[in-house]
Formats: structure tokens, sequence, C-alpha cells
């Protein structure tokens, strides 16, 4: 089956996140879905630039799907509030996703979906006027079920203005924590044998030049879940990991991304638009439990007082929030403060550390917009004893091309090979 938007119109802006609520078709037996493809209308392939899918509540009735909505607007339908569980994710430049064999996207039971909201995010750079796009996502699925259900965990940083990037900056490093905290409760609730992570999509936006998600166990590094050291935001895609890698209770992920403001003259705000910026981790994993959202954000106090704020305006009653001191910032947003102030190499290198230091609040939530008591709990950044050194992986050399510094082809292909798959499959 097909879920697919009908002649959306996009706005003549650089970014339009278009939301539409689908029923899922009626199934009499459980169902499991094998393969998701993305059906991108002939011509867009630049315009849409990824699909998210969520769950939503079941307490609707069939009114909701009669009509789409532009996402995060103020006037949109109250029902696509309640859809935050992710259940699968698409980027632009991906192809099909095929689950393992003994792995799928379970439909047609009490828990699983009856409703979903499909996002969409058309990046339109160019501003054009006219555009009608009818994309989505189309579903194989099969009553030959697996041995388990797949679910899905959003990982990193929480998308909010708080996630700040100064101008300028040849090499920045964000963080984004699923907390211990969180990872103890969740899994340690649900999953005490921990869950199997089989899958990762990585992202972020135009500044981002690298990406890794971590994985910690009592202080020590465990191998890498995923990387892509040279991140293409124009070319996103599911890495199968060649190992399922178990993650337990009282385990840290942190997805950390590297980005590049050199030609930029303002700040960079975490948020929607292709010029802000995102640091997420999509894992696919098994058995499925009820954690949907592990994501954490750093204290913005703190932030603002490296340039020397030193009293908001209290109670908050605007947003952004207003500066009351010193007098160089009054009556500033936060976010003209930070512009104002004047960044340089230095000052950016000396933010970066602070930001990596700070406590972080956490977001740790189940489906149905419920919450894990950690919830909006500070935590601080995992104490790293021991980081990860993965051992070099090297091609074999006879000792004659050795001698005169030269690969054989048969040789340089192996490398090359090896490079794309160290790329493609996180390892």
């Amino acid at each position: 089956f097909d879920l697919v938007n009908q002649n959306v119109p996009i706005p003549n802006k650089g970014t339009t996140y278009w939301c539409q609520m689908f029923k899922i078709p009626i199934f009499q037996e459980k169902h499991h879905v094998i393969k998701v493809e993305p059906i991108i209308e002939r011509g867009h392939e630049s315009l849409v630039h990824h699909i998210l899918l969520y769950q939503c509540s079941s307490n609707f009735n069939d009114s909701v799907l009669d009509f789409g909505h532009e996402c995060y607007h103020p006037n949109m339908p109250d029902a696509f509030l309640t859809c935050e569980t992710v259940i699968f994710a698409w980027g632009i430049g991906g192809e099909g996703f095929t689950y393992p064999p003994h792995v799928g996207l379970s439909l047609g039971m009490p828990p699983d979906p009856r409703y979903v909201l499909l996002e969409v995010h058309y990046d339109n750079p160019a501003r054009k006027k006219g555009l009608i796009d009818s994309s989505g996502l189309r579903f194989f699925h099969t009553t030959d079920t697996r041995r388990y259900d797949a679910g899905v965990i959003e990982a990193g940083l929480w998308v909010s203005l708080f996630h700040t990037i100064p101008p300028g900056m040849p090499e920045f490093r964000s963080e984004g924590h699923c907390t211990r905290e969180c990872l103890e409760e969740a899994l340690g609730t649900e999953k005490p044998s921990g869950i199997h992570v089989f899958a990762v999509l990585l992202h972020a936006h135009l500044s981002g030049k690298g990406i890794r998600l971590r994985h910690f166990r009592k202080g020590e590094e465990m191998q890498l879940l995923a990387y892509d050291d040279d991140y293409d935001f124009n070319f996103q895609e599911f890495q199968y990991l060649r190992e399922e890698q178990t993650i337990l209770p009282g385990d840290n992920l942190i997805t950390e991304c590297r980005y590049n403001t050199k030609d930029r003259a303002a700040m960079t705000w975490g948020g929607l638009s292709t010029r802000n910026e995102m640091c997420l981790s999509y894992l696919l994993y098994y058995p499925r439990i009820n954690l949907t959202r592990c994501t954490s954000i750093p204290d913005i106090m703190d932030q603002l007082q490296f340039i020397g704020v030193k009293e908001i305006y209290r109670p908050v009653t605007t947003w952004p929030f207003i500066i009351k001191s010193p007098k160089q910032y009054r009556n500033l947003s936060f976010m003209d403060a930070m512009n104002k102030f004047k960044w340089t190499k230095k000052e950016g290198v000396s933010f970066n550390k602070l930001v990596l230091s700070l406590p972080v609040n956490m977001r740790c939530s189940k489906a149905d917009n419920a919450e894990w008591s950690i919830q909006g709990m500070t935590a601080l950044p995992p104490d790293i004893k021991k980081p990860y050194k993965a051992e070099p992986l090297v091609c074999g050399t006879s000792a004659s091309s050795r001698l005169h510094g030269v690969f054989p082809l048969p040789l340089l292909g192996c490398s090359l090979l090896l490079g794309s798959m160290l790329s493609a499959q996180g390892l």
C-alpha cells in the first residue's frame, strides 16, 4: 500500500514541512512490513528532502484524514500533536529500506499504528513558484511474520534554538546525549536484557560535515554504532550494521556532529530550516519497547553567561526571551545578543569546550506523548574513562609493490571498496 500526498502546493519559500494524516489499511491478522520505498514525483528529487512517518493516537475518526496542513504551524489541526512516535524515516539520496529476515514493522495488532502522520520536508532554496507535489512512501507487507517487531528511537540533540553554533568556525562539535538515566529507566522497566540495533540513519543539515553515533558502557567506549565522517546533506541513507549491537540499561549514547560555519556571518541555530541545524540519529532496533525519543539540550543560561549576560526578564512572557542586563544587551532577545557578540575563532573554540561540558536537559519520551519520569531532569555528560580506538584495517600488499610504493590495481580497488564499506556500513 502507498501513503502519498495528493497535489500539495509548495510555498515559494526555502523550507516547508507538510503534514498529512493517513489511516493504515485494516488487517484481520498481524502483518509485518518488510520493505519501504520512497515514491518521489519525477523532477522533485531535490525538492523532497526527507520524509518521517509518525504513529498517532488511535482515538480519532476518519475526519482527520480530510486535509493536510503545514507542520509546526499555530493553526495546524490538534490531531497532529498526538503524532510523536517515529516509525520510519527516509532521507534525500536514499533508496528503499529492507528489514532483516528476522525483523519487521508490525501492523494490525492493538499497539500498532492505525493513524499515521506523513511529514515531508520540502527544500526549495530557489523559492520556485507553482510547485505541486504528490510524493510519499510505499510499504511491502506480509502475513508470513518475522520473529521480532522493529522499533525506532530518535537520539541526539533536541531540535531547539538552544543548540547554538558560532559563525566563522571551520570546526565546531555538538553532542546530543541519550543518557544513562533514560536508558536505565526505559530498558530496565521494559527490556532488562537490552535491545538490538540493526540500522542507523544519521541526520544534520547544510553545515554538518561529520556525524558519529558513540556507545558507552560503564565509562568505556564500545565500537561506533554508525558514522559518516564526510557527511553530505544531499545523500542520507540508513546504514545497516554488519553486526547487530546490543544496548543495555545504563548504557550511554552520544550523537556527535561536526559543523563548518566559515561562510556564515551570524549564529546558526538548531531548528527546522535547512539553514538551521540538527544533530540526530534514528536507531532501528528490536524487540520494540516504549521509548521513542532519547535526546538532550545543553543549558542555555550557561551559554549566555559566556558572552557576559547577567540577567533576563522574569517571568518569561516572550519568545525568544529578553535580556535585562548588562546594558549592552538590555532589551535584546537572547538570539540578538549572541549575534551581537564579537565572535572570533579563539572565542568559538572556548565556547565549544564550554558547551560540551555543560549539564544537559533530558528528553525521555514514550509513545502517545507520555514521558518517562526522567523527562526534564538534568544530567552531566558521561565521564569517559576509556575512549574507543579502532584497529586500522589494511588490505594486504605484495613485497614488490611495497618496495616500489605502488598499489597494483586489484589492491587499489580493495582499498577503495574498503573505504566505501566503512562509510556506508558504519564499521
